[in-house]
């Protein structure tokens, strides 16, 4: 009887100390779901500590709340007092206001080219000179050869146009070869009530988790409620980077044991977001080594199992900038697993090479819908023909 009394009393201990732990004003997030079968989790900004819950009836299911998954209930994501979230501004415009960053670059495509059309007569030099400049922005030989076509005919223009009329030129011509005619509408919003799903794939480096808590924020912004997967479940740390950003915007994150399955915990983020009928669920993916088979076949198996939930409207592939033709090569690789729908282009301040945006679009036929211009958390922008060239050609 006395070790009967001694092991009760011990549990209740460890009960205590654990409720303690999910509940102390320390922590940031609060887990909402605990399967030991998938290894998924529910985070979300900590609220203030709950009322203890009821006894779990011992046929509990795979939510781990003893309810019928028909009748689950997320609780609101409300802060703890004190705490309070980032409310990023809408997107729209936003890359006018950091097209500037385009420019910061040792040797800027636009000054360049400015250069060496504003001279007086131009030689056979002077437009060799003007293809090596858009070759060495990573422009591609197809479109460099048309815009230095379309100059060409134009000489007799180039050579009376004023410094402004000629900017003004060159920036139509750039953004006659960014394809402004690209349907880049992301696709975000809910659609015969199931949320716009939103796959992000993409090598490890290229910045795809950062990318996923970016679109986050841009989403937020645009006023739509979110939940955000971390499939990722590969890559050290991943998981807590994302949550990370789920917290500082006020959304749910659903994250599995390092190592797990990605696709239950894909699968587990979509059917959270069903439920709490939310606008969109975005879905960080692993990205080892694009040379791996093992990972492209994941990619498929992923979106498959998610599809049972709802379907996927949208595949962002995040491509570096600065890797040039190696990033065209991975994004080939990419399209074969999986049906990319738009590329987003990371780490395009500092770097001469904005041309990659003509380059991949022209190869893969896949428009860029979003552009990273920078580290800080609202660098993301939606991709905009017009504002990019002038970015690119800078001032006059």
């Amino acid at each position: 009887m006395e070790f009967v009394l001694i092991a009760i009393a011990i549990l209740v201990v460890a009960l205590i100390a654990g409720v303690s732990l999910l509940v102390g004003r320390g922590r940031r997030t609060v887990r909402l779901d605990d399967d030991d079968a998938a290894g998924t989790t529910l985070t979300r900004p900590a609220g203030p500590p709950a009322p203890p819950a009821p006894p779990v009836p011992s046929g509990s299911t795979a939510s781990g709340l003893g309810l019928p998954p028909e009748t689950v209930e997320l609780p609101p994501a409300e802060p703890e007092p004190g705490l309070v979230f980032d409310t990023p501004l809408p997107s729209a415009g936003r890359l006018v206001r950091l097209r500037s960053r385009l420019a910061r670059s040792q040797s800027s495509l636009g000054r360049g080219l400015l250069t060496v059309l504003a001279r007086e007569k131009l030689t056979e030099d002077d437009w060799e000179e003007v293809e090596e400049t858009l070759l060495a922005a990573d422009v591609g030989i197809a479109a460099t050869t048309q815009i230095v076509e379309r100059l060409r005919t134009q000489s007799m223009v180039l050579a009376t146009a004023s410094g402004a009329d000629l900017r003004e030129l060159l920036v139509r011509e750039l953004t006659g070869v960014l394809g402004p005619d690209l349907d880049r509408t992301l696709g975000t919003t809910r659609h015969e009530g199931r949320p716009g799903v939103v796959l992000v794939v993409g090598v490890n480096g290229a910045g795809k988790t950062t990318t996923v808590g970016k679109l986050a924020r841009v989403l937020v912004g645009d006023g739509k409620s979110v939940i955000l997967g971390a499939a990722d479940t590969f890559r050290a740390a991943a998981a807590d980077q994302l949550e990370t950003w789920g917290e500082r915007v006020g959304v749910l994150t659903v994250r599995g044991r390092e190592g797990g399955d990605p696709a239950a915990v894909a699968f587990e983020a979509v059917r959270t977001g069903v439920e709490a009928e939310v606008d969109t669920v975005v879905v960080d993916t692993a990205g080892r080594l694009h040379t791996k088979s093992g990972l492209m076949d994941e990619l498929g198996k992923v979106k498959r199992v998610v599809e049972k939930q709802s379907p996927v409207t949208e595949v962002l592939l995040v491509l570096d900038a600065t890797t040039g033709q190696n990033g065209v090569v991975q994004a080939r690789v990419f399209t074969e697993a999986v049906t990319v729908t738009g590329v987003v282009l990371t780490k395009l301040d500092g770097t001469a090479k904005g041309g990659i945006v003509v380059r991949v679009q022209q190869e893969l036929g896949i428009p860029v819908k979003l552009i990273g211009l920078g580290e800080g958390p609202d660098d993301l922008a939606p991709f905009e023909p017009r504002a990019f060239a002038e970015g690119l050609v800078g001032e006059a």
